[in-house]
């Protein structure tokens, strides 16, 4: 009994050393027989749920490339470049570019030509980068092998197409036929990786849809457009009644009737555009293109340069119908309602579409997103039809024509946000950052003028005092505006961050002054030694105000000679969450203070490829593959030291190379526990 306890505690700790590493792909190799004369290689790669891969044609900017390496042979002879499925593209505003990413089953192909009868082996080596919310992996070599008929014995099958397969141990998923077009198609998960997916999660994400869109549609009440129509419409339906409550009964169907219309414009769209092309409305440069001159023309109009209206034509024929009575009365009042009210709900309705949907997967979120508006605007006319006492307190007057140029200000920016997309995606060059903010400032402030009555408008009324209301708005714009002042000069307006371009696009910054003078990443502090191994290719990445070392054992050195701790970290120059990290956590005043007085820090990019190593630096990998690269060799000694191969990653050791904490820290923005962290490896070294 003792024993089977020693050996299942065994068992147990061996499990809890090793799930540390992690694995979320899984690969297989498989032959497709096309002719007598050629073959396809099929590569399968299965990722886990929520972790993501890289195209082969990222932007230089971006993250690392796929990367597929086959052994040159005489046996054979590669026909074109390997294909691949149609990638999710998204701009990511870490990287500054077009990001091209793959989730779930993804399968390349590689056609090849036989130039031998006898069968053979194709091999080769296989390289990504994965990521998912919390941590990144550097790309790895792992070994692809296939077996391939030759083509003396494949002549006589050629008319029968087969398709074998060599996977590795770690899986043994077979690659549907299905999936042999050589055409690059998007692949479309199982029915099982279906059934993993987050329902909960998803449903969550579908219900604050669905309410922000209903805010949307109760936000269009207050608009010119809108507003003076709801007395009238609803005196309709009191007048015309014979009794209160049919004229209720027709109210609801009057509220159903705008409901019904915005769910099968929303359905139309749902089966029109599928996740594909929710997918290009936000990333494309054309769509974004279209949506800034859109938004752009209602902000001119809402300025009262024009008016924008729905065919007389169409409105004429639907008040004709509304005029027979009976239950179809209602259908066209709400028909009407809709179309006469189009030029104040187009603005806000096309940004709640475009918003909306370019932030989820789900086929139906226009659905959605159409119903929780519809609702969202039938409920005042339905409402208030149910309770006329109301009316008496609603009044109309210049109060709208504010409400529409306040809109119409809110256009102007948020349109030039579609702009700057299409700007990122074509890398015109045309909205920088920090023009970018300069026209966000000057919007802004004219709206927080017209506010408080400095500007008028065709249709505003002279302001002879300013509400409550208003100037709490006045407050909060102006105070926006002084908020974004300092960006110009380089401020990372971390509330704004996922409306600005990179700050890569800015051409002045405080930063880069700093930088140029001594004090960024990319100069040495007086007391560092100048010849730091590797510093000129990667101190570039290093974050400002932080000076470290790139190779583990010139940092060992100086540590002891220094008498300091040495603050590991393992980090890659494509890895977004470590710049995350570095982001949102370095910067913290004691956490700058602690890492640059009281340590020594290394930071060991496990991606850095580029850089080879001297002949008597290479080692020797657990699957004796050599390695040649600053990157592998940085990566191998994560794995082997402490079995992680994700990151960020960070260790604290002593110039012996002794761990000084009970835990390495993962990717984990809480500051305080990242200090707590760093103090407890700090106590330890003194001891």
């Amino acid at each position: 009994m003792k024993r089977t306890i020693i050996i299942i505690l065994c068992l147990l700790a061996t499990f809890g050393v090793t799930a540390q590493q992690l694995d979320p792909a899984k690969r297989s190799f498989s032959v497709k027989e096309t002719s007598a004369t050629e073959a396809e290689l099929v590569i399968t790669v299965k990722l886990d749920n929520g972790w993501h891969m890289y195209s082969q044609y990222t932007d230089e900017n971006g993250p690392l490339p796929t990367v597929f390496e086959f052994t040159p042979s005489s046996d054979y002879t590669l026909v074109g470049k390997v294909v691949e499925p149609k990638p999710h593209e998204e701009m990511d505003p870490l990287f500054g570019c077009v990001v091209k990413s793959f989730e779930g089953t993804v399968v390349f192909r590689q056609k090849i030509k036989r130039l031998s009868d006898k069968d053979f082996t194709v091999k080769g080596l296989l390289s990504y980068q994965l990521c998912n919310d919390g941590s990144c992996i550097a790309p790895e070599d792992h070994d692809m092998v296939f077996k391939v008929k030759g083509a003396a014995q494949q002549a006589d099958a050629a008319a029968q197409p087969e398709e074998t397969e060599v996977a590795e141990a770690t899986d043994s998923t077979e690659v549907p036929d299905t999936l042999a077009a050589a055409a690059p198609v998007a692949d479309t998960p199982s029915k099982a990786d279906a059934a993993e997916a987050p329902a909960e999660e998803n449903s969550q994400n579908m219900l604050m849809i669905f309410l922000i869109a209903l805010g949307g549609g109760i936000l269009t009440m207050f608009t010119p457009c809108v507003f003076p129509m709801i007395p009238m419409t609803v005196n309709f339906f009191m007048r015309g009644a014979e009794n209160k409550r049919k004229g209720r009964r027709q109210a609801w169907f009057f509220g159903f009737s705008i409901v019904f219309l915005f769910a099968v414009l929303g359905a139309i769209l749902a089966l029109i555009l599928g996740p594909e092309s929710l997918y290009t409305l936000g990333t494309h440069w054309i769509p974004n293109l279209i949506f800034f001159v859109i938004f752009f023309i209602f902000a001119l109009s809402f300025f009262g340069l024009f008016e924008i209206k729905m065919p007389e034509k169409w409105i004429n024929s639907s008040d004709e119908q509304a005029d027979k009575g009976g239950f179809l009365a209602p259908f066209f009042i709400a028909l009407t309602t809709v179309l006469v009210s189009f030029s104040c709900t187009g603005p806000i309705l096309g940004a709640a579409l475009v918003g909306l949907t370019t932030s989820s997967t789900d086929r139906w979120v226009s659905l959605v997103t159409m119903l929780g508006f519809g609702i969202g605007f039938a409920a005042p006319f339905t409402l208030l039809a149910m309770f006329p006492q109301f009316l008496k307190n609603m009044k109309s007057g210049g109060w709208l024509n504010t409400v529409k140029v306040v809109f119409a200000f809110l256009e102007l920016a948020f349109g030039l946000k579609f702009l700057q997309q299409a700007d990122l995606y074509c890398d015109w060059g045309l909205l920088p950052r920090d023009i970018y903010l300069a026209l966000w400032i000057v919007i802004f402030a004219l709206l927080g003028f017209y506010l408080l009555g400095k500007l008028r408008f065709k249709g505003d009324d002279p302001v002879e005092h300013i509400g409550t209301g208003r100037l709490m708005i006045a407050i909060i714009d102006l105070a926006l505006v002084v908020y974004m002042v300092p960006g110009l000069w380089g401020a990372e307006l971390k509330g704004l961050s996922g409306f600005l371009p990179p700050m890569s696009s800015q051409d002045f910054t405080i930063q880069k002054v700093v930088n140029e003078f001594g004090g960024g990443g990319g100069k040495v502090k007086e007391g560092l030694p100048h010849d730091r191994k590797y510093a000129s290719e990667l101190a570039e990445h290093t974050p400002l105000g932080f000076e470290v070392f790139f190779d583990l054992d010139e940092a060992k050195a100086y540590a002891r000679k220094e008498g300091k701790p040495i603050f590991v970290d393992f980090t890659g120059k494509t890895c977004a969450n470590c710049r995350e990290m570095e982001h949102y956590v370095w910067p913290d005043s004691e956490v700058k203070r602690i890492l640059n007085e009281e340590y020594v820090m290394v930071s060991l990019y496990c991606d850095a490829n580029t850089i080879e190593l001297p002949e008597d630096e290479w080692v020797t990998d657990d699957k004796g593959h050599v390695i040649k690269t600053l990157g592998r060799r940085n990566l191998t000694y994560q794995k082997t030291e402490f079995n992680m191969n994700a990151q960020p990653y960070y260790v604290v050791i002593d110039a012996n190379g002794k761990v000084l904490t009970k835990e390495n820290y993962k990717y984990d923005r809480d500051v305080q526990k990242f200090i707590d962290w760093l103090n407890e490896g700090k106590a330890n070294f003194k001891k």
